[in-house]
C-alpha cells in the first residue's frame, strides 16, 4: 500500500447544526487509514450520494439511527473502486457499493460491500433508482400506499430520486400520479419526461386550488416526503381509508422551533379518524430482507424498458460537498444529488 492510499480526505462533523448546515459545522481534514485486516477492502471513492436522512443524522436527537458523534466522518453510501482486498471474493478494480461516507478513500469490511454490474447502466444507479432511494420509493409505496388501478396517487418532491420513482411506479401499476415540485421547470419534467397526469408548482401563490383541481376524484395515496404547506393543501382532498406512506419531512428538517400558529395536531387527529386514513411512517430497511431482491429484479427491467426513468445532480469535485447538501435540502437539485469525487 502507498502512502498515499494510507491516507484519506475526509468531512467530519465539527458542530451540530442548529438551522440550516453552516461551513463551520464540519471540518476538512486528512486522516491516515488502518492497514487492512482479514476480510477488509481499501477502496477509493468515486461517487458519494447525499440524501436528506443525513441531516437528522447531524442531530443528537433521539431517531432511528444513531446520531454522528463529533469529530467523525460523516456517513453515506458510496460507490467506491477497490485498491486492496484481503478478502479473494473482491479483486483491484472491482467497482463496489460501500458506506464509506464523505472521504475520498476508506477502509471498509467486505460483508457489507456489494459488487456492481456496470454493463449495461451506470455504477451510481446503485445510490439512486437501483438504490436506496428507488427501494424507499418501490416498497413504501407498494406496502403502505398499496394503490389500486385507477386510484390517484399524489407524490410531494417528486423530481427528487424517491419521488419521482413513486410517481412512475404508481403508473406501471396502473394508478394515477401528480407530482408536487418546485418550479415550472420541474414541473414540465414530471409531465412530458416522467409520464405524470399531472403536476403542480408548489411555489404558485394559487397551490391549493391547482391541486383541487388536479385530483377531482380526491386523493387515494399520498407519498409524505415534504410536510409544511404541501401537506396542509393534501390533507383536505384525502379519499377516505385513504393511505400516507411518510418517508420525510425535509421542509421541518431545518426549523429551529415550531411553526407559528395554533395547534392543529386535533384539527389532523379528526381527519385521520373522521376519513379512516392510514398513516404510517417507515425506514426502508424494514422491509430490506424480504423486498430488495424483487425491488432489484422489477426495477432493473423497468429501468431497461424505460417505463422507470431517473435523473441524477452530480456536483464535480469533493470540495463541492457542502454546497451541493444544502442546496438539496432547499430544493435546488434537480434528480439524485451525487458528488462525482473521481472517474
Amino acid at each position: 500500500m502507498t502512502s498515499e492510499q494510507q491516507t484519506t480526505r475526509r468531512i467530519v462533523l465539527a458542530a451540530r447544526p442548529h438551522g440550516e448546515p453552516k461551513d463551520s459545522d464540519f471540518r476538512f481534514e486528512e486522516a491516515a487509514l488502518p492497514e487492512l485486516g482479514d476480510g477488509q477492502a481499501l477502496l477509493q471513492t468515486l461517487d458519494l450520494s447525499l440524501d436528506p436522512y443525513m441531516r437528522g443524522r447531524m442531530s443528537s436527537a433521539k431517531s432511528y439511527a444513531a446520531p454522528v458523534e463529533i469529530d467523525q466522518t460523516m456517513v453515506g453510501a458510496t460507490v467506491s473502486r477497490v485498491l486492496q482486498s484481503t478478502d479473494s471474493s473482491f479483486a483491484p478494480g472491482d467497482i463496489v457499493l460501500g458506506y464509506g461516507g464523505w472521504q475520498t478513500h476508506s477502509v471498509e469490511s467486505t460483508s457489507y460491500l456489494r459488487t456492481l454490474d456496470t454493463s449495461s447502466v451506470p455504477a451510481s444507479t446503485a445510490l439512486g433508482v437501483l438504490g436506496m432511494p428507488g427501494f424507499t420509493a418501490y416498497s413504501g409505496l407498494l406496502t403502505i400506499g398499496a394503490p389500486k388501478e385507477g386510484e390517484t396517487v399524489v407524490v410531494a418532491a417528486a423530481t427528487g430520486p424517491v419521488g419521482s420513482a413513486v410517481g412512475q411506479i404508481a403508473k406501471i401499476k396502473g394508478a394515477r400520479a401528480v407530482g408536487i415540485a418546485g418550479g415550472p421547470d420541474k414541473v414540465a419534467y414530471l409531465t412530458d419526461e416522467l409520464g405524470f397526469d399531472a403536476a403542480i408548482d408548489h411555489r404558485a401563490d394559487d397551490f391549493a386550488d391547482q391541486l383541487k383541481a388536479a385530483v377531482p376524484g380526491g386523493i387515494d395515496v399520498y407519498f409524505e416526503n415534504v410536510g409544511g404547506k404541501v401537506f396542509d393543501a393534501v390533507l383536505p382532498r384525502m379519499n377516505t381509508y385513504g393511505r400516507i406512506p411518510v418517508c420525510g419531512l425535509v421542509a421541518n428538517y431545518n426549523l429551529t422551533e415550531l411553526p407559528d400558529g395554533p395547534d392543529r395536531s386535533g384539527a389532523l387527529m379528526g381527519q385521520i379518524l373522521s376519513r379512516s386514513l392510514t398513516v404510517r411512517g417507515f425506514i426502508q430497511t424494514e422491509f430490506a430482507n424480504d423486498q430488495f431482491g424483487s425491488f432489484l429484479r422489477d426495477a432493473s427491467g423497468w429501468v431497461a424498458d424505460g417505463s422507470l426513468k431517473y435523473r441524477e445532480h452530480v456536483a464535480e469535485g469533493f470540495d463541492n460537498t457542502l454546497d451541493a447538501f444544502r442546496g438539496m435540502l432547499s430544493g435546488k437539485n434537480f434528480g439524485k444529488t451525487v458528488v462525482r469525487i473521481a472517474e
